[in-house]
């Protein structure tokens, strides 16, 4: 499952432009890892990863970290629900009252109680015959469609068509969600349902929306989290100098990468990357994540799946440099290497090897990018520009 989620939906609104606080809610792989469970969650996503190839899937991985948590409300009376905002899909959906599974109501070592919409106490829901299923990197939901009032960010849409699930994945179980809203493009919405963003444009003043993430001393710690803003670009925690791109395809927020490089590795093939508030770390082609790993002398820890490297380094580590549209964007050492409470002096490697087998994007640029570069993302104009994030350190 991806991550990006904006919670406390306390709005400040001037005009048509909303601001929305963003809460976010630690590491999930850090809370496993300090209870020693993550070895056995990562062999429930094996097989479950197993069971999606089988039946011809090949979602993007998913690597079950820090989430950016946001409200919105349901229905009439309005019902609220903890959301995943996330660029790198395009429907909504919430879980059924009526499913009662442990994934549903959540584990009670997850620290969170599920939200869960009650169809039958809103006067304003309306059942389709319709289903819907959606498979991401770490599991499926499925359920049936219908309509109702929903409102985020201090905006309301009077009928959006969205997924009421009754069964979720059991990784959902985990997780501080309620289900996730895509901000992505029509195209890419399942059951070509119209995500929410693009009936929200109306009451924009301008139809684009930023995301700024802010930056936490450990990735484990949980708090405010960021800001997004609708209808405007945040001048407020990005600079004012904005570099845009075109979009290269309207599914993901999907544009071309001339180039990489980090330490003395280079690669200046051109690729297709997409921005993706719903990915944690950043996903790269395995050549690229090869030429990382040697520059910075990382390890693999077997036991948590991932690349290490000593915490002593994380100031001082090379900037992984990525040249989009002619324009050179670094990203430090203290975006890229977290945290995770691993122990005996480690810190995470933040990227994931790529397998896209020639098709879609060859790369992810998740939170660690955005946290050191605002995304605006211009839905008039197809394109996604990127200004430099402020941060108090």
């Amino acid at each position: 499952m991806k991550t990006f989620v904006l919670l406390a939906l306390v709005a400040a609104c001037s005009a048509a432009v909303f601001k929305v606080p963003a809460t976010q809610s630690g590491s999930l792989r850090a809370k496993l890892i300090s209870e020693g469970t993550y070895p056995q969650f990562l062999a429930t996503q094996h097989a479950a990863r197993i069971e999606q190839l089988n039946s011809g899937s090949q979602p993007f991985l998913d690597y079950f970290d820090d989430f950016y948590l946001g409200n919105i409300t349901l229905g009439t009376p309005p019902q609220p629900a903890t959301i995943v905002l996330d660029t790198g899909s395009s429907n909504l959906w919430v879980i059924d009252a009526a499913c009662n599974s442990q994934a549903c109501n959540g584990y009670p070592d997850s620290g969170y109680k599920k939200q869960k919409f009650d169809t039958t106490k809103s006067s304003t829901f309306t059942k389709e015959t319709r289903k819907f299923s959606i498979q991401y990197g770490s599991g499926s939901c499925n359920g049936y469609l219908g309509t109702d009032t929903i409102t985020f960010g201090g905006l309301t849409i009077k009928t959006q068509e969205f997924g009421v699930a009754t069964h979720l994945a059991e990784v959902f179980g985990y997780q501080p969600v309620d289900g996730i809203l895509g901000l992505g493009w029509p195209a890419l919405a399942v059951d070509k349902v119209t995500p929410p963003m693009q009936n929200l444009l109306p009451q924009l003043d301008a139809p684009l929306f930023t995301v700024w993430l802010d930056r936490k001393l450990t990735i484990s710690q949980g708090g405010s989290g960021g800001l997004i803003t609708y209808g405007a670009v945040d001048t407020t925690n990005c600079d004012s100098q904005i570099t845009y791109v075109p979009l290269t395809a309207k599914t993901y927020w999907q544009f071309a990468l001339d180039g990489f490089s980090v330490g003395t590795f280079s690669e200046n093939k051109k690729d297709q990357v997409i921005s993706d508030t719903g990915t944690s770390w950043l996903g790269a082609p395995n050549t690229v994540v090869s030429g990382i790993v040697k520059q910075t002398k990382a390890t693999f820890d077997w036991t948590n799946e991932l690349y290490t490297v000593d915490c002593s380094t994380m100031q001082t580590q090379p900037d992984l440099v990525f040249t989009i549209g002619g324009t050179k964007y670094n990203v430090k050492s203290v975006e890229y290497i977290l945290d995770l409470q691993l122990g005996g002096g480690k810190c995470a490697l933040a990227v994931f090897s790529m397998g896209n087998g020639g098709f879609g994007p060859s790369w992810i640029l998740g939170d660690t990018f955005i946290r050191q570069y605002c995304n605006i993302y211009d839905i008039g104009n197809a394109r996604i520009g990127f200004a430099n994030a402020h941060h108090s350190f």
